[in-house]
């Protein structure tokens, strides 16, 4: 386990150890935990590393900054450490999830290749977080079937804690604007879910 008392020196490490998944702490000195965030995935080396970022800020347009940077997923202070643990115990597992071979979804001209994990609209690629990548997997192979917030929560986060059903409408959100014409697909039925909807 790597630590870094400072935002450079944090930065530093992860670009030279590439870590599994990196924690990060949003009010650090010399460089804030955003900045981090959006230095790392902005850069194809740190990229694709999970990031469980820590914050005081309970404020919903503090986790949603955090989402739309690249965050997997947050934590906020006080926590507990058995949460801490249980979140990333989560996030890598979601990471090891092994899929079938190559098993492609294709719908339209969206295509998303479960073994690269890589998803593309008219051949260009649409980058995905992790956690977006599985929310999208989740609701695309089970098309035209109601996906209630607290299955994707179990299903893409790994865990059912009662008050984060807002992380999926964040994740929502942004999925459906990294997706564009193809966002649309993704329909809101009030106070039940999310649906993929099936092709016309």
């Amino acid at each position: 386990m790597l630590k870094a008392l400072d935002g450079p020196s944090g930065l530093e490490e992860a670009k030279k150890n590439r870590p599994n998944l990196i924690i990060l702490d949003l009010m650090l000195p010399g460089m804030d935990g955003k900045e981090i965030c959006r230095a790392l995935k902005s850069n194809p080396l740190t990229q694709s590393i999970p990031i469980l970022m820590l914050t005081a800020k309970t404020e919903e347009i503090d986790r949603v900054i955090g989402f739309e940077l690249g965050a997997d997923d947050y934590v906020t202070k006080p926590f507990s450490p058995r949460e801490l643990v249980l979140r990333v115990k989560a996030i890598l597992r979601r990471r090891e999830v092994s899929q079938e071979g190559g098993k492609i979804i294709q719908i339209g001209e969206l295509l998303i290749d479960v073994d690269r994990h890589h998803v593309s609209i008219k051949k260009s690629p649409v980058q995905l977080t992790s956690t977006e990548f599985k929310l999208l997997l989740e609701l695309a192979s089970k098309r035209g079937r109601v996906q209630t917030r607290e299955h994707l929560l179990d299903k893409v986060w790994g865990y059912t804690y009662e008050g984060y059903a807002r992380t999926v409408d964040t994740h929502i959100r942004r999925l459906r604007e990294k997706l564009g014409p193809f966002g649309d697909y993704i329909e809101t039925l009030r106070g039940v879910g999310y649906r993929f909807r099936e092709e016309e």
